[in-house]
């Protein structure tokens, strides 16, 4: 039986659930599209997995992850995942008054400087901004994921790796070089221009993304290039 050419009537859900899923009143939805056929080889090429509709600490607090790749500053680590996973662990030593005292032991340095936190379950990798910049850059990003890439390639049991999108933030902002909020694709090329390969956990703001569709990995396909050019 061909594969290529065989269609089923399986359903999705239960009962009349893939016709109740079809509800146009449903507030958060998301539209993912394949980039590739599911019966071809598969891709051994470094890319990474993003997370769209998960929720980051659900997954962290059960374990499914040894490192988290997220944002850390001299201030204030209340509000942020890194200080809200520290006291969601029962056996981390961390709270946020600790993250932010350690975090100041570095805040003078004139470039981004990755910052470890064992928190025994999962080990944070955070990235500090340069104590001259106002917020994070793309540069730092970049800067900070290099040497992310290397912490992970030289210690195997930090993988796998989950990061956060750095999207939507307040103290620890990002920004291009006109000051604005990067796209989401911009992040993830960046990423990955610095050789990252692990998972990516989009803001949740950005689960209502639809009607515009996503993708569940970067690279994206060449189409999309090819639609930006006027092509099909």
């Amino acid at each position: 039986m061909d594969p290529k050419t065989t269609r089923t009537q399986t359903h999705i859900y239960d009962g009349d659930g893939d016709d109740l899923m079809i509800d146009h009143e449903l507030h958060e939805r998301l539209v993912i599209v394949p980039d590739a056929r599911p019966f071809k080889g598969p891709d051994t090429s470094p890319m990474v997995r993003i997370m769209w509709g998960q929720h980051l600490l659900d997954d962290l607090l059960v374990g499914r992850y040894r490192s988290l790749v997220c944002a850390v500053n001299a201030d204030d680590n209340s509000h942020g995942i890194i200080g809200q996973l520290a006291n969601l662990l029962p056996t981390s030593q961390w709270d946020p008054d600790s993250i932010t005292a350690h975090a100041k032991l570095f805040a003078a340095r004139d470039k981004v400087t990755v910052i470890k936190y064992d928190m025994d379950m999962v080990e944070v990798l955070a990235l500090l901004r340069p104590g001259d910049h106002e917020h994070l850059t793309l540069d730092d990003l970049a800067q900070g994921f290099r040497v992310v890439t290397e912490m992970v390639r030289r210690r195997s049991r930090r993988s796998p790796v989950a990061s956060v999108s750095f999207l939507g933030a307040r103290a620890n902002a990002l920004v291009d070089d006109q000051g604005r909020e990067p796209t989401f694709e911009t992040v993830l090329r960046t990423m990955h221009k610095a050789g990252f390969a692990g998972d990516v956990y989009p803001s949740p703001w950005m689960w209502e993304s639809a009607p515009t569709a996503v993708f569940a990995r970067y690279p994206f396909p060449s189409s999309i290039e090819q639609m930006r050019q006027g092509g099909y």
